[in-house]
């Protein structure tokens, strides 16, 4: 358990990416590599270890559903502006084709790095050129009427997709309804949110119990009664929209020609919704 003391949320950004760059094929992310970070690989070895084995997978999965889920939205016409909340270190713009715009909201110490190094590497031709903008957000503070009016500005009605991937475990109930209406005041009909959440299933399971174990013993700057479990309820009762899609990591594994190596009980299960905004 040592390695997760003075973990901090923007460190799950290094993380994460170094989930996706160790099995690519699976995750279709070819460029989580270049966010390589010392700390994050000792992060990673530990939190495997204590957690489960088989976080590298569920990582590279969930990358790849939603990555494929994007490609075909925007093959068929049907967003223009993919809007991630709670960006991180992804690297979505580089995977999907130029045709749309991006807009990344995660802290600000966060963005300000990832522009930093997105431009270097543009600048070398490491990566190619995207129409990208970067929102830095402090969400210790009243944050959602502010940052409501700022994306307002830059969407400028244009169709969208939200994100909200590896964010709202750390959030409650009370700031996830919050978030929720913001997506709805910003969004038209027949936009889309993607997100991810831990239904009462998988709170049942072992590896679930290390995870709240690990997280509450190392992880700092999370909400205080963060840890979330979201229902499916949640989902299906969203007044503005309509629950069009549903899978997890034992459905996108068969999609995927992946086999789950461990038992249920010793994989954290997310579950991952597709909605379709139906009223504005």
């Amino acid at each position: 358990m040592s390695n997760s003391k003075n973990i901090r949320v923007s460190d799950t950004a290094f993380v994460t990416c170094a989930f996706r760059r160790l099995d690519e094929e699976l995750s279709g992310d070819y460029y989580a590599k270049l966010w390589n970070n010392e700390n994050a690989e000792k992060i990673l070895k530990g939190y495997i270890n204590y957690v489960s084995k088989e976080e590298i997978e569920t990582h590279c999965i969930r990358n790849r559903y939603f990555l494929e889920t994007i490609k075909n939205l925007v093959k068929n016409n049907e967003i223009e502006i993919l809007i991630n909340f709670g960006a991180g270190f992804s690297m979505y713009p580089f995977l999907l084709d130029s045709d749309i715009s991006h807009i990344e909201i995660d802290k600000p110490e966060v963005v300000e790095y990832k522009k930093e190094v997105i431009t270097k590497l543009i600048s070398q031709n490491k990566l190619p050129k995207r129409d990208l903008t970067y929102v830095g957000v402090d969400f210790s503070q009243d944050y959602l009427d502010k940052l409501l009016t700022n994306l307002k500005q830059i969407v400028d009605n244009r169709s969208c997709f939200i994100l909200i991937e590896g964010v709202l475990f750390f959030l409650n109930k009370s700031e996830t309804i919050l978030i929720f209406s913001l997506f709805d005041k910003l969004q038209n009909t027949n936009d889309y949110i993607g997100s991810v959440s831990y239904t009462e299933d998988a709170r049942e399971t072992s590896a679930f119990s290390r995870l709240i174990e690990y997280t509450n013993r190392g992880l700092k700057d999370a909400s205080a009664d963060g840890c979330q479990i979201v229902p499916n309820s949640f989902y299906e009762s969203l007044e503005s929209y309509r629950l069009i899609n549903k899978e997890d990591y034992f459905s996108c594994s068969k999609l995927y020609n992946h086999k789950p190596k461990l038992d249920a009980d010793d994989i954290l299960n997310e579950s991952f919704y597709i909605l379709k905004k139906t009223i504005s």
